[in-house]
């Protein structure tokens, strides 16, 4: 699965070909994507964000809706971040015991 490669991918190196910071916040699980994702999303955009996600920087989202994350980080709650504009807009959802994160586009 695409997902599981991405996956491996980013625990193996970052965008310099080292291996990634131990800046994680939690742990990601299982990182799935949905079709729709895998075909519109460039893999580096997304290795990325997954990035971005795990280190608690939530992305283009409300204040409010970073300080729920921040509280779900704490609390154990789901954790959701947004990235890219327009078409290019998608989502990282992790789930609140960290079995599972999943990229989808707004309209999956």
């Amino acid at each position: 699965m695409i997902a599981d490669r991405l996956y491996a991918s980013f625990l193996q190196e970052d965008d310099h070909g080292e291996q990634p910071s131990s800046t994680s916040r939690f742990d990601l699980g299982k990182v799935v994507c949905t079709g729709n994702a895998t075909l519109r999303l460039r893999t580096e955009e997304v290795l990325t964000a997954l990035r971005r996600h795990a280190n608690g920087d939530w992305g283009d989202l409300l204040p409010e809706d970073a300080i729920a994350n921040d509280l779900a980080l704490e609390q154990g709650g789901r954790l959701f971040s947004a990235y890219g504009f327009g078409s290019d807009r998608f989502w990282v959802i992790t789930e609140a015991d960290r079995s599972l994160t999943a990229v989808i586009l707004p309209n999956d």
